[in-house]
């Protein structure tokens, strides 16, 4: 079978977290077989009015400092790439990384992108790192947000299934980045209208058949989109539950000691420039572990960032 994942794209600013991020781009390139850009964005755009002052030692500067950084970084990344048996290669760019990044992704048709999450306390309620953020509204591939070791391969996946098209590929990636992993499909119920049928006096009888109704359409669903994926019978559990959706979402992961949530993202809606769902939001904020966000229309070989 083809893997969906072939092309990784990680980005470092040597802080721990993008260092963790790195280190789960090269496993998971390992079991994908897959090869491993490695970008490092310097933001020397700050750079340029000295131009002006300094004149030609600024492009000078510029390049001593990128090859000051490749010499830091290049004997990571190789030994990394030797250790997980994979190939890889470096890109010291000197942009800021919300541009340079998804160029990067561009060039090298990436089938997902991994970074560290960035942000604590409330800030982490406002935004995931700005890079992470960019990546997230506009990438037309999974991007993995990690806030994990990097180094243990995942035991158990959470799979946030909503019936959009993203929830039969957000099986598969997961199913690729963690093959051992013991993986649950949560459906978090939304019955249209229940409130409204209370309030028009509708009998609880009526509403109980409708919320039953509605749960064994899930249920259905939730058995058919395991089928499309391959799933094995007896190889993954359920889990449908009423309630709000972020608030079940991070439930269960704590419950039951879930290391990554896989979410889908989809809408065409111009307002997806400007936010992400803000289901999606809210857990890249508040789950303790990693979180993959699997944008539907991610076709192996033609993914793009604008």
């Amino acid at each position: 079978m083809d893997h969906l994942i072939r092309r990784v794209v990680t980005a470092t600013d040597l802080s721990e977290a993008s260092l963790r991020a790195v280190e789960r781009a090269m496993g998971i390139a390992a079991l994908t077989g897959s090869h491993c850009t490695v970008v490092h964005a310097l933001g020397l755009d700050a750079l340029g009015p000295l131009s002006e002052v300094i004149g030609a030692l600024a492009d000078s500067a510029t390049g001593k400092i990128i090859a000051r950084q490749r010499a830091v970084l290049g004997p990571l990344v190789a030994e990394s790439a030797r250790h997980y048996g994979i190939s890889a290669d470096l890109h010291v760019v000197p942009g800021l990384a919300t541009s340079e990044v998804p160029a990067q992704i561009r060039a090298a048709c990436a089938n997902l992108v991994v970074v560290g999450a960035r942000g604590r306390g409330v800030l982490r309620h406002i935004f995931v790192g700005s890079t992470a953020s960019r990546l997230m509204r506009k990438s037309h591939c999974p991007v993995l947000v990690v806030r994990g070791s990097g180094r243990d391969p995942y035991r158990r996946v959470l799979i946030a299934v909503d019936f959009s098209p993203a929830s039969a590929s957000s099986v598969r990636y997961a199913r690729e980045m963690a093959p051992g992993a013991e993986i649950m499909l949560l459906h978090v119920l939304d019955v249209p209208f229940e409130g409204m049928l209370h309030y028009a006096g509708v009998s609880g009888d009526v509403v109980d058949h409708y919320r039953r109704t509605a749960r064994e359409t899930a249920v259905n669903g939730m058995r058919e989109i395991a089928r499309a994926a391959g799933l094995p019978d007896g190889g993954w559990a359920m889990l449908v539950e009423q309630g709000d959706a972020t608030t079940t979402i991070l439930r269960a992961q704590a419950d039951r000691g879930c290391d990554l949530v896989v979410m889908g993202k989809h809408g065409t809606h111009v307002t997806e420039e400007l936010l992400i769902g803000s289901v999606t939001k809210r857990v890249l904020a508040e789950s303790p572990g990693d979180v993959l966000v699997v944008v539907h229309h991610c076709i192996p070989g033609s993914d793009q960032v604008n």
